[in-house]
């Protein structure tokens, strides 16, 4: 299949890229400078110039291809950042991906993230995202909205943490931030709870995601579901020599930062049965708490927050 991918060269996408290749996909991969396109042309597969901004182009390179997965987001957690037209420009990414593949029954897959359904309720992929996130976006909506319209459309939905060597999000964030300040921290008890997926896990799904699921399905891509903010805490600890110690709810905006400190509070507890019985993906690689362990964080150039 010929596969348009965007986001290609990022922690997820590289990794999906890979996964195609190996397993016979013709890649077209969205870069938006010089070094990503050498990167893809390196990896064996080729460039289309372009950001997630330029719509004509997204739409050309779907319309050429035979499916497309949809990793590129702008994970920007800097002060300055602007979540909602981040958001805005994903959602827009995602119709023009429709506007090229309407009426063709041709894969769409769209990275999204898993809901927060309750405190201490484990999220299934029966649970839609909410129309209003404690973080905007939007793009399992835009997407979903697409399967009435001739695409076959899915939404692998990733855990707060997708982890492995290299992964420069959360997980390196608090390690940073508990260099900083000498200790590693969680809020209250520690006991809301991250569900975490290995990157190279996550590619597989999005694979089985591109030659299998019909139109509609929500994929939940978990390998850790239910993982005690406090022992990701301790462990980030334990990977510096460091104490964990607790801050109050009050303390956590000061302490991480923002929207760090609304992420360290997250309870997002979530099994992937569903994914797992219908689609035959299981997870392999290690779970998080091990890669903390290996010391790929520590390891890491320190995030250096504002």
């Amino acid at each position: 299949m010929r596969v348009f991918v965007t986001g290609a060269t990022g922690f997820i996408g590289s990794a999906v890229v890979q996964d195609l290749l190996a397993h016979g996909h013709t890649i077209t991969g969205l870069a938006r400078s010089d070094k990503s396109a050498a990167a893809l042309e390196q990896a064996g597969a080729s460039v289309v110039r372009g950001t997630t901004e330029d719509l004509d182009v997204l739409t050309a390179a779907a319309a050429a291809a035979d499916g497309v997965i949809h990793t590129a987001y702008i994970h920007d957690f800097s002060p300055a950042a602007n979540p909602m037209a981040f958001a805005e420009i994903d959602k827009n990414a995602i119709a023009a991906f429709g506007e090229a593949l309407a009426g063709t029954a041709k894969p769409l897959v769209v990275a999204a993230g898993l809901p927060a359904v309750a405190p201490g309720v484990t999220a299934t992929e029966d649970d839609k995202a909410p129309d209003n996130p404690p973080y905007p976006r939007f793009s399992e909506q835009a997407a979903l909205a697409l399967a009435s319209k001739g695409v076959r459309v899915s939404v692998v939905r990733m855990a707060p943490s997708v982890h492995g060597e290299g992964d420069p999000n959360f997980v390196l964030m608090l390690t940073s931030t508990a260099r900083a300040k000498g200790f590693s921290a969680y809020v209250g008890e520690g006991a809301n709870a991250w569900s975490a997926v290995h990157r190279l896990d996550a590619a597989r799904l999005f694979r089985l995601a591109l030659e299998q699921a019909p139109a509609g399905t929500l994929l939940n891509a978990v390998g850790d579901q239910a993982i005690p903010f406090k022992d990701v805490a301790t462990a980030i600890g334990r990977s510096l020599n460091l104490p964990a110690k607790p801050v109050s709810a009050q303390e956590a905006a000061a302490h991480f930062g923002m929207p760090l400190a609304i992420f360290a509070q997250l309870d997002v507890p979530a099994s992937a049965k569903q994914t797992r019985e219908q689609f035959g993906w299981q997870p392999t690689e290690p779970g998080l708490i091990t890669d903390i362990d290996l010391g790929h964080y520590t390891s890491a150039t320190p995030v250096h927050l504002a």
